[in-house]
């Protein structure tokens, strides 16, 4: 039935007001658009965070974008922080910058081998391909914790073709990228080993905002983190096709076996959901965590012990159980 133009008006105003009411905020990620982003695409799609009264537009990273630099300046008021030595080095800098939730329970960072290695500890048989970031960070764990050297690390310049062609190589990669190349490109499954089974232990992925928003906008935060976690378990344990048309629109090279392969190998490593979040819902974080990931940080000469790691996030915003009942 067709209304009249009046009443049709009238229908629409309500819908109309809602939109005008909702407050505008900018989420950057920190890579081109992709399944790890999937619980905030998802929010969007759903109309989550319009529910709580945000209208968020995500703006996608990636080599040439420092959408963090752009949450200093102001322009953006929330960005997806990488793991907390992120964090702990903004408050070395007097950078005011707090993560309020942490998406992955576990880090997503993996050295790939080939089959022939079995275990972590015969990774130091291998000469391992890290890349300069990797190198003054997590390898620097992986030096004072395990005893890896420097002088079996190569630099790696993020193309896969060395390790495919020699069997004594191995090479760091992200959980959903390099092994779902191996297997494409190289025709075999790789051996795939989580730096975080092997105890670094920090949380990923961290929304992060800065401290004045926390103060001016406390209630902006709780919408845009309640709203993200409640995406998340909608993209696990819901229907993700819609977060996964606007991950496809927004990355040309995207296609959607890579973020099937992604999701699955997400759940089946407990990235976003194991540990704490099975007590305290995704985006869990406790004290107890972080203190203990900035001690391996401090041990391995990452950071010093002097750094006030605690004015670096803020447990008021997560630990609520949010979305945990969509996991049934």
């Amino acid at each position: 039935m067709k209304l009249p133009l009046t009443l049709a008006i009238a229908a629409a105003l309500p819908a109309v007001a809602a939109a005008q009411s909702l407050t505008p905020v900018t989420f950057g990620t920190n890579w081109l658009a992709q399944a790890e982003h999937g619980g905030f695409y998802q929010a969007v799609a759903d109309g989550t965070y319009a529910e709580c009264g945000l209208d968020v537009t995500i703006i996608s990273g990636g080599p040439q974008v420092n959408n963090r630099a752009l949450m200093l300046a102001d322009r953006i008021q929330f960005h997806m922080g990488g793991d907390m030595l992120q964090a702990f080095n903004a408050v070395k800098e007097d950078v005011p910058v707090v993560a309020v939730a942490a998406i992955f329970q576990k880090h997503p960072q993996v050295i790939v081998a080939h089959p022939d290695v079995t275990s972590w500890e015969s990774l130091k048989d291998k000469t391992l391909l890290i890349g300069d970031n990797g190198f003054t960070s997590y390898y620097q764990w992986m030096i004072a914790a395990h005893g890896f050297t420097v002088e079996q690390r190569q630099p790696y310049t993020f193309n896969p073709a060395p390790f495919l062609a020699d069997t004594s190589l191995a090479m760091q990669g992200y959980l959903s990228s390099e092994p779902y190349l191996v297997e494409k490109e190289g025709g075999f499954k790789p051996n795939v080993f989580l730096i975080a089974d092997a105890g670094y232990s920090s949380y990923a992925t961290t929304i992060e905002t800065m401290a004045s928003t926390i103060e001016n906008s406390p209630e902006v935060v709780e919408c845009f983190v309640d709203g993200s976690l409640t995406g998340w378990y909608n993209f696990l344990y819901g229907d993700p096709t819609a977060a996964d048309a606007l991950i496809l629109e927004a990355n040309a090279d995207m296609t959607q076996d890579k973020i099937e392969f992604a999701r699955n190998m997400m759940k089946d490593e407990g990235i976003v959901d194991s540990g704490e979040s099975l007590e305290n819902g995704i985006g869990a974080m406790s004290d107890e965590v972080i203190g203990d990931f900035f001690q391996k940080m401090v041990d391995a000469g990452v950071i010093e012990a002097e750094v006030d790691w605690k004015a670096s996030y803020t447990l008021e915003f997560t630990n609520k159980k949010v979305g945990m009942d969509i996991k049934g």
